[in-house]
Parts: structure tokens; C-alpha cells; sequence
């Protein structure tokens, strides 16, 4: 007798296939790749071309990733490791695992709760986050919306000292104790995707902006319904004003002392691309180095990050902390990075992945994948990071 067939209900239909919420679809992104792809879906193209892309042909970011995939590992075997600790210690306090939400700009224009997301999925997971100069929301507003995070400033020296000295006074008043100094943009790098758009902030509804609206309506849902975008550590909303006052091709050494003057917190130095500057920093006080190419975004076929780090560690290592920025794009990536020599890696691009994605839940998820990525890796290496269990191939 042949079986008898039924016209499925749809209340069995639910129970087989779960609706298609953001909320499901960042639970389904296996990994950053899955994150990176659901933000472009939803956000404009002149917005994610602001993220993911780089300077000029893009050689810098390209090469910084693809480092990466040069790793071997080394795994010890017959080690236990039913319970590892992703902890490590960052200028003196204990964080949940080596990762540090480092500084971006323009935050809220990827989602409109920008950097506030941000900070409160750090404080979530345990981990610091880095409020830039170029970002959307002042220090005090931050603290206020992460209130128990570990929140850290990034400077950009501008023409005028007196706007520097400010940020730094909103930053400490606001309880930030440790300083990012970003000493690679003498003048902003050619970023041929955002030329190419014609990019502004904020965005303006040029034709082929106004396309691109028709095709992601929740995102300019959200930017037309929200506060107007403005740098607010430097005041106003013009970009080309904005970097032309922001950016000092003047600065050296000497500047570095005077901020050591008025600042009594901690202090790292990012965008080190050289031993021997690497070096003369440490000689200088500075607490730590990050060595760094921002992301590959100033000046295209600049060092790669990774392939310089041991170099520095070497040096320097033993008299300051070293940190990695530039091309990590999972757990497995932090681990080779901390085995290699970092106290652990800045991430940029990776949250605001997350961010353009799903917002708040959306930073949640792309820090929830990096942890189960060091987890995993760790456990498969034996439960330790360290030089013998990671080599960088030719």
C-alpha cells in the first residue's frame, strides 16, 4: 500500500524554518566572512566601500590579510586542555582574551548607535575600546553608555595644539586613562573607492547615492531619522574642513614629549612601521607600540604588520607592550599574532562588520565568533601561544 501523503500546515512549516530576522541571520554567519557579506547587503555602497576599502590599489590591505595565511602552526598533542584561559594582562589590567576594539570614524555612519554599540558590546565581552578623534559621539556621552566598559582615546595631533589639548582634558574627564596616539597620517591616504563615490559626511543624495537608497531603505531609514552626523571631539560635520585642520604633517618627536606632558595616563603609539622607530618610541617612555599600517588605508605597499612584528618584539618587547592592527580576520588570526610576539591584536574593520550588519547584536556576534575561533585554536595547539607553536612560512 503506498504511503498517503498530507498537505503540510503551516504551523509545521514554522517549526522547520525559522524566520528570516536579523537576529537569525547573524546567529547564522559561521564566521566573519558570513558577517562581512550580510553587511554588505544592507548597507549602501559608498558606506561599505568606506569600510572594507583602502588606499589607492589596495596592495597594503591585501598583503596584511594574506600574511596571515602564511602561518604554521605547530600543535603540542596529549596536552589537557578541557579548560583554557583566553585571559592576558593589557598595561596592567586583565582582559577576557587578547582583542581590542580599536579606533574608527565616522562610527554612527555604519549604524546609528555607532560608537555607543560599540563600547557597550566591549564591555559585554570584557575588552577595551578605542574612541576616535574622527568619531561620532563625545568621550562623556560614551562613558555614559558604558559606563563599566575599559574605554580608551586616540588622538590625532592637530594644527592646532590647543584642539588637541581639549580632546585630551574631555577624554580624561570623561575617566579614559589610556591614550592612542596614531602617528601615520601625516596627510590622509588616497582612497580611490571613497573618490569614486564622491564620498562625503555626511552622505549626500547624489544620483547614484539615491539608487543605492532605493536599495537599502532601513539604512537611510535610520541615517535620515537620526542625529545628524558631526565629529564630535572636533566639532562640525565637514569632512574636507574636518581633515584639512585635523591632520599635521608637521609633527615629530618633540610633539610626542609634549603630550607625555599633559597626559598622565598610559600611552601607545600606533601606526610603528619600523624597527628603528619602534626604537626611539620606547626610548621616548612610551608604555607600548602598535605596529600597524592603518589597515592598509594611507600608504598602499606599506609594511605588513604581521611580517614585521617579531622584529619589533625582539627589540623593544622586553621595555613596552606590542600590539598588532592590520589584517585579522578571526580567532585564529589572534592566535597566531600573540604566538608570534603581540600582547594582542587591535580589530577595526571586523566589528564594523558586525555593526553595518545587525548594530549592537551585530558587534556582539562578530566578538562571540572571534572568541570560539581562539578557543578552538588554542585548544587545538596544545592550550599555549607562544613562538614554538607558530611560524611564518617564506
Amino acid at each position: 500500500m503506498a504511503d498517503v501523503r498530507r498537505v503540510p500546515r503551516w504551523r509545521d512549516l514554522k517549526a522547520v524554518m525559522p524566520p528570516l530576522t536579523r537576529q537569525n541571520r547573524l546567529a547564522g554567519a559561521a564566521d566573519l566572512h558570513d558577517i562581512r557579506h550580510l553587511a554588505r547587503r544592507r548597507a549602501p555602497r559608498l558606506v561599505f566601500d568606506y569600510v572594507d576599502g583602502a588606499a589607492e590599489n589596495e596592495v597594503a590591505l591585501e598583503r596584511s590579510v594574506k600574511a596571515f595565511r602564511r602561518v604554521e602552526f605547530l600543535p603540542r598533542v596529549l596536552c589537557d586542555v578541557g579548560e583554557v584561559s583566553l585571559a592576558t594582562s593589557v598595561l596592567g589590567r586583565e582582559i577576557a582574551m587578547p582583542v581590542i576594539l580599536g579606533p574608527t570614524g565616522f562610527t554612527r555612519m555604519m549604524h546609528r548607535d555607532g560608537e555607543k554599540a560599540v563600547a557597550r558590546a566591549a564591555a559585554r565581552a570584557g575588552l577595551p575600546y578605542t574612541l576616535s578623534t574622527m568619531g561620532t559621539t563625545t568621550a562623556a556621552d560614551l562613558t555614559c553608555a558604558a559606563p563599566g566598559g575599559w574605554n580608551w582615546f586616540q588622538l590625532y595631533v592637530a594644527r592646532d595644539r590647543e584642539r588637541s589639548r581639549a580632546a585630551l582634558d574631555m577624554a580624561r574627564d570623561a575617566g579614559m586613562d589610556v591614550l592612542v596616539v596614531t602617528v601615520d597620517v601625516p596627510v590622509a591616504g588616497a582612497r580611490l573607492r571613497d573618490v569614486r563615490h564622491g564620498m562625503t559626511l555626511p552622505p549626500r543624495l547624489r544620483w547614484r547615492s539615491a539608487l543605492q537608497a532605493a536599495r537599502h531603505p532601513a539604512w537611510w531609514f535610520d541615517f535620515l531619522t537620526s542625529e545628524p552626523l558631526t565629529f564630535a571631539s572636533m566639532g562640525g560635520s565637514d569632512l574636507a574642513g574636518i581633515t584639512g585642520r585635523m591632520f599635521d604633517p608637521s609633527v615629530t618627536f618633540a610633539d610626542l614629549e609634549w603630550m607625555r606632558s599633559i597626559w598622565n595616563g598610559r600611552l601607545l603609539v600606533k601606526g610603528v612601521q619600523r624597527v628603528d622607530d619602534a626604537v626611539k618610541l620606547v626610548a621616548a617612555g612610551v608604555d607600548g607600540i602598535v605596529v600597524s599600517n592603518h589597515g592598509g588605508r594611507q600608504l598602499d605597499r606599506a609594511t605588513t604588520p604581521l611580517e614585521l612584528l617579531p622584529q619589533v618584539v625582539a627589540e623593544v618587547g622586553d621595555r613596552a607592550e606590542v600590539y598588532l592592527d592590520g589584517g585579522v580576520r578571526s580567532g585564529a588570526d589572534v592566535a597566531a599574532a600573540v604566538a608570534l610576539g603581540a600582547r594582542a591584536c587591535f580589530v577595526g574593520r571586523a566589528y564594523l562588520y558586525g555593526l553595518m550588519a545587525g548594530g549592537e547584536a551585530g558587534v556582539d556576534r562578530v566578538l562571540h565568533l572571534l572568541e570560539a575561533e581562539l578557543r578552538r585554536t588554542v585548544q587545538l595547539l596544545g592550550g599555549t601561544l607562544d613562538p614554538s607553536v607558530a611560524r611564518l612560512r617564506p
